[in-house]
């Protein structure tokens, strides 16, 4: 099974990519990197650029069928670069209405605020973003891991392993 990593040109939390993405791929399944522009992301650590990731498929032509799963790695900067995309947030939209397991982590949650997908869930991320959720119709706690229906969510890197674990678990479900 396909699983999508939507991401931005740059500013995404390297770690917060790639540490999904090999339990991912340890669990079978295989991961596709998805961005509003054709060519490669940059991954950051923290504020540091460091690697970059070639793009396998465009928001514009990414279909929300196609993937298992979808995954929204942090990162200030790409979170918030990514919410402005129009193509993106419709794949998220169009995700979201499938009902399959959507994971984010971070900062990676806003594009789901703009694409109407968070009313009545319970949901975690980084505490500054609490009143965003708040205001987009979700229920936020400080809590290492939330798991509501499809949606999957953690606060920051040191919370990958159990967003992995969950990731995984709703992959084999």
């Amino acid at each position: 099974m396909d699983v999508a990593f939507l991401v931005s040109k740059e500013g995404i939390e390297q770690v917060e990519l790639t540490e999904p993405w090999k339990a991912v791929e340890h669990a079978g399944h295989t991961p596709r990197l998805v961005a509003p522009e054709p060519g490669q992301v940059r991954g950051y650590h923290h504020l540091e650029p460091a690697d970059t990731f070639d793009v396998d498929v465009t928001a514009a032509d990414a279909r929300p069928a196609d993937y298992a799963a979808l995954v929204l790695p942090g990162g200030v900067a790409n979170s918030d670069l990514l919410r402005w995309q129009p193509a993106a947030v419709e794949f998220v939209r169009g995700f979201a209405a499938l009902g399959r397991p959507i994971a984010m982590i971070c900062h990676g949650g806003w594009i789901l605020m703009d694409a109407d997908a968070l009313r009545g869930k319970r949901v975690t991320s980084w505490p500054s973003m609490r009143t965003d959720f708040r205001n987009a119709g979700a229920t936020w706690v400080d809590e290492e891991l939330v798991v509501d229906g499809n949606l999957i969510s953690s606060r920051k890197p040191k919370d990958l392993p159990a967003f992995n674990e969950a990731l995984v678990k709703a992959l084999e479900q």
